[in-house]
């Protein structure tokens, strides 16, 4: 996988925020949109091949593609058209870049499911605005300050928990945890996916690092009789119950 950043500005990016995948060839105009997005707040990782995209959005889907029509290995039309046939990826917001400005072009582009079209040369801050966009639209959770589910309340803003109105501390390995847990309730997610997600990608640390940190996360948020938030999957992983808070 390619990545135009600098390891050190890599490190301190924010891994909860949302995730975006950039897939382009053209190195120049990906160290643009790169440093933009990174500069909007969004986790972003970029590759330049068709193929390479697949496996990253097989691995780790992300919350947003920015996907160049032509690519080596696979056309971008193609990977469009492929994530549109698959249930898990079939509502994921897609930006499609291309050169190709004729009528005809666009109507193919969004023809195959493609939520927006943006040729070039582009406007860099339309760009982003249209990446706010999609993602308010598609996934309001993500850049939604709160998250809340029964009587548990989590504060992004203020990197705060309460439940039921007392306030759980938590460690900020156990924060990203639940936030994570909180976006997606009802999903249940393999601790190899719960690695690469809250701790990521170039964390070298085992699978059983995950079940002492929900551990800690579960006895954090429990007292006495209080239901458990957290289910565990018997030889899956771990999901947040979606059934939390209703009677």
């Amino acid at each position: 996988m390619n990545d135009p950043r600098p390891a050190t500005m890599r490190d301190t990016i924010n891994e909860r925020a949302p995730r975006i995948l950039v897939v382009e060839d053209e190195s120049s105009l990906a160290l643009l949109l790169v440093y933009n997005l990174e500069s909007e707040g969004f986790f972003v990782e970029h590759v330049d091949r068709g193929d390479e995209a697949e496996l990253r959005l097989a691995e780790a889907p992300p919350d947003l593609v920015i996907l160049d029509w032509m690519l080596p290995g696979v056309s971008g039309l193609e990977i469009c058209r492929r994530l549109r046939a698959r249930d898990d990826t079939r509502d994921m917001p897609v930006i499609m870049l291309t050169a190709r400005g004729e009528e005809s072009e666009r109507v193919r582009g969004l023809s195959v499911g493609a939520d927006d079209y943006v040729v070039k040369p582009f406007s860099t801050p339309e760009l982003m605005a249209r990446v706010h966009a999609l993602l308010r639209r598609a996934r309001p959770e993500r850049v939604a300050s709160r998250l809340t589910a029964g009587d548990i309340d989590l504060d992004r803003e203020t990197r705060r928990v309460k439940r039921g109105g007392r306030e759980i501390h938590l460690g900020p390995t156990e924060f990203r945890l639940l936030e994570y847990f909180m976006e997606k309730p009802g999903r249940v997610f393999t601790r190899a996916q719960l690695l690469d997600s809250v701790w990521g990608m170039s964390a070298e640390i085992d699978e059983r690092t995950v079940d002492v940190h929900v551990g800690r996360l579960r006895k954090a948020l429990i007292r006495s009789r209080e239901k458990d938030p957290i289910r565990t999957v018997r030889g899956a992983g771990y999901s947040f119950d979606e059934t939390f808070g209703r009677n």
